[in-house]
């Protein structure tokens, strides 16, 4: 009987994979955890000894899965790793940023090279040397030759150049 128990939990744990899958990937900020989350608890569900009279086997498979992300989460920041606090009492790496953040980023990192490649040569030095490589506008007017309000002009244009593009 208990191998029986054992095998359609299994089977429900298959037929509800995405679903658990998706679950944990909210609570726990990455797709990747979650489904090694949902590995491990096939793994373990493989290898308990004696079931315990289960009343709702669906209920049953996520709150194991929920304290098996509990467990390694526990284990992580024990090593060291850095966790924010997430709704639902779980968390996630405060390092890992999401998917949407990252290409907005790239989104405007991209923008931002761009509107750099649009300003003239001397413009676009200028500014690369004050906000890139920390420059003052009076070692830059010594570097380049050209007078501090040269400087202050380029880095203003160049500033209002890039403000557009990225409004845009």
């Amino acid at each position: 009987m208990a191998e029986r128990d054992r095998s359609s939990l299994l089977r429900l744990l298959i037929a509800h994979y995405e679903e658990m899958t998706g679950h944990l990937a909210r609570r726990l900020g990455s797709l990747c955890l979650a489904e090694d989350v949902v590995q491990d608890t096939y793994l373990r569900l493989r290898s308990l000894g004696a079931l315990p009279e289960i009343d709702n086997p669906r209920s049953y498979l996520f709150r194991m899965a929920d304290n098996i992300a509990l467990d390694r989460i526990r284990a992580e920041t024990r090593m060291g790793k850095r966790f924010a606090p997430e709704e639902l009492g779980l968390e996630r790496p405060l390092d890992e940023p999401d998917a949407e953040a990252t290409l907005e980023h790239k989104q405007r990192l991209d923008c931002l090279s761009r509107a750099l490649d649009e300003l003239p040569p001397r413009c676009r030095e200028v500014f690369v040397l004050h906000k890139f490589d920390g420059m003052s506008h009076a070692d830059i007017a010594a570097h380049l030759g050209i007078s501090r309000s040269m400087v202050e002009k380029h880095v203003m244009k160049a500033l209002a150049h890039c403000r557009d593009r990225l409004a845009a």
